[in-house]
């Protein structure tokens, strides 16, 4: 049987005007896609937050999931300061994908 390496990712989007959003996946790239689909009805949509400002990579799901809980459980300007110390300017980091 072949071990196989997950890697799961907890991420924040951002709008233009710094409304944010977080969540997990284990497909970085698809999920930030489906975001910029803006779907109707959705919270991502309703605010146009599809900036990729911020993510973290993990090989267990188990710890990506509770660390997107311990982020969501954060205050907003807890999170500004973890997004500004690896991204001060806010570029979004999949512009190029």
């Amino acid at each position: 049987m072949q071990n196989r390496e997950y890697q799961f990712y907890v991420y924040i989007l951002s709008s233009r005007s710094r409304d944010l959003y977080t969540g997990m996946t284990n497909n970085l790239r698809l999920r930030i896609s489906q975001h910029r689909e803006m779907r109707p009805g959705t919270y991502t949509a309703q605010y146009n937050i599809h900036r990729l400002v911020y993510f973290e990579r993990f090989q267990y799901v188990r710890s990506a999931i509770a660390r997107e809980k311990e982020l969501k459980d954060w205050t907003r300007e807890k999170k500004i300061v973890l997004i500004e110390k690896v991204n001060p300017t806010w570029e979004d980091l999949a512009a190029s994908w």
